[in-house]
């Protein structure tokens, strides 16, 4: 229960940017009031390694948006990425969101079979 208020509260934080006593009582009444769902052992590892992948993610789209200034890249890709097994819709949307978050990448389709659907840039491949 704690880890959940902690969550929400993280989460309200980082949406409001405000961390004013105001925000924060709005904050607290909404993370309590927002109701509470059972969740496996299994679901909060893999929210974890999403957690950890989103923490990740944003240095890398700096990198990616120094590499794209400095070093052009000219070829584009479509390319098809796995789905993991079992994964709820909100693992989907925050795995296009880490996807689509870096510049080099951007989630165009979702299939239902299990794929993203991922539009990559590259540097052009030198020719031997």
């Amino acid at each position: 229960m704690i880890g959940h208020f902690i969550l929400r509260m993280v989460i309200w934080l980082l949406l409001t940017a405000n961390v004013s006593l105001t925000n924060i009582l709005i904050g607290v009444a909404i993370a309590l009031l927002l109701p509470r769902g059972y969740t496996s052992p299994e679901k909060f590892k893999d929210w974890l390694q999403v957690l950890v992948k989103t923490i990740v993610a944003i240095p890398v789209a700096y990198i990616e948006a120094f590499e794209i200034i400095f070093r052009p890249h000219k070829q584009e890709d479509m390319i098809l990425e796995r789905v993991k097994p079992k994964r709820s819709p909100n693992l989907i949307f925050l795995d296009i969101f880490i996807i689509t978050f870096t510049p080099k990448t951007i989630v165009v389709n979702y299939r239902e079979e299990g794929w993203y659907e991922v539009h990559q840039i590259q540097r052009r491949k030198k020719k031997p």
